[in-house]
């Protein structure tokens, strides 16, 4: 995940949940740590971390490694594919981003990827300026970007075996866009080596090779997994030997790669990280050609717009309660908090509630990387949009607080909700 913002049609989703109070933990598959489901989920909370190391990826990409503690290792257990939110001061504003974890577990150990993105004030600020002994404000990990087949034995190993033995030769690909590669590369390292009979195959997009982030790791997996692992990069403004690698990936493209390059017949999961665009065509073209949804996993930049930047303390709003008025209350951290909120201002939950609690859980603010996820317990709202939640998490009753607007008299959420 970056801190770009590609401009997309809005996608309206409207989620009108009466949801009964309960802080029970949400089906089997949900921070087991197998793989298997939305994966490990953390509270979100804030640690301080410290920069072991910075590595210059491409002129405008750094890899940045955070020692963890040992004290603080639990917190940050993570399944390949999920993302860390950052934290910090630039220039007096308190500034967050969410970035994705590149590499498979290793305790005492999260590394992410940041992108230089036109504008960006965190990826700007940080490919200038971030350095070894740094301290920033790392979340614990969150996102639902992860494999249903287990991968790691980091904290499981008896799953991790089992789960080999039931799905020998599995096989899976990936379409990966820019910096739509960190989690891509995560993934795919840890799935080669949980199994000798695992075959993954990237079909990675840039605009030219001196773009193409972890260049030297997708090398050393190619030379690691030979027979296993493929990687075929496309470039749209550089010319490559074959005319199916050159130019941007479009419809027609996408339909010779997997016609004539990819086996797709036994692909057991598919993972699609990249710009909206991208990551909708193959979307739709795998559902077009019979692909179950549950085998596609997808993952995105950002869904913001950038016109409408959302900040990191909530846009201003004037409350006047003489007027029209929702309440807002929310749990967080075992306290309640309540907040007014003008009909006619139309904000967000979590606008409103940051106007009273500065510490609410969130990161992109643009529906993307599910932070600000808390349980709907009374009202009803409208999810403007959302990239984030996944189905069986919308019927129990979740929402984006970053992207849901009162439609009742009051609404009551609930972040510490599992």
């Amino acid at each position: 995940m970056t801190d770009s913002f590609p401009a997309v049609e809005p996608v309206e989703i409207t989620q009108s949940t009466e949801a009964t109070e309960s802080n029970e933990a949400t089906e089997s598959n949900e921070a087991t740590g197998t793989g298997t489901g939305t994966g490990i989920r953390h509270r979100a909370s804030f640690n301080s971390l410290a920069v072991a190391e910075v590595r210059r990826l491409t002129a405008d990409a750094i890899e940045v490694s955070f020692e963890v503690p040992e004290n603080l290792v639990g917190e940050y257990d993570y399944l390949p594919g999920q993302y860390v939110a950052l934290r910090t001061t630039i220039d007096g504003q308190d500034v967050r981003r969410s970035y994705s974890i590149c590499a498979g577990p290793r305790p005492g150990e999260i590394r992410i990827a940041i992108k230089r993105d036109l504008g960006g004030v965190f990826s700007n600020w940080a490919n200038e300026s971030l350095k070894r002994g740094d301290v920033l404000q790392v979340m614990s990990p969150q996102g639902a970007f992860i494999s249903h087949h287990a991968m790691t034995g980091l904290n499981h190993p008896e799953q991790l075996q089992s789960e080999i033995a039931r799905t020998p030769g599995a096989s899976f690909v990936a379409f990966a866009a820019g910096s739509g590669i960190t989690p891509i590369v995560a993934i795919a390292s840890t799935a080669l080596a949980a199994s000798p009979s695992t075959r993954f195959d990237l079909v990675y997009a840039n605009k030219a090779a001196m773009d193409v982030m972890f260049l030297e790791d997708l090398a050393d997996l190619k030379d690691r997994y030979p027979a296993r692992f493929a990687v075929h990069h496309v470039l749209s403004r550089e010319q490559r030997i074959s005319p199916l690698m050159t130019g941007r990936i479009d419809a027609e493209k996408l339909e010779m790669i997997l016609d004539t390059v990819l086996a797709t017949d036994d692909v057991d999961e598919w993972f699609l990280c990249g710009p909206f665009e991208l990551v909708q065509l193959c979307r739709d073209t795998l559902t077009a050609r019979g692909v179950p949804a549950e085998k596609v996993r997808y993952e995105l930049f950002s869904a913001g717009d950038p016109q409408k930047p959302a900040g990191n303390i909530g846009r201003p709003v004037l409350v006047d309660e003489s007027a029209g008025n929702v309440e807002i209350t929310f749990r967080l951290d075992g306290l309640k908090g309540t907040v007014a909120s003008p009909v006619h201002a139309r904000e967000s939950i979590l606008n409103a509630a940051l106007r009273v609690r500065p510490d609410m859980p969130f990161a992109c603010a643009g529906g993307v990387c599910g932070t600000c996820r808390a349980k709907l317990v009374s009202g009803t709202v409208e999810m403007a949009e959302n990239y984030a939640l996944e189905p069986d998490e919308i019927e129990k009753g979740f929402v984006l607080t970053c992207q849901s607007h009162p439609t009742s008299d009051s609404v009551t959420v609930d972040y510490d909700a599992g």
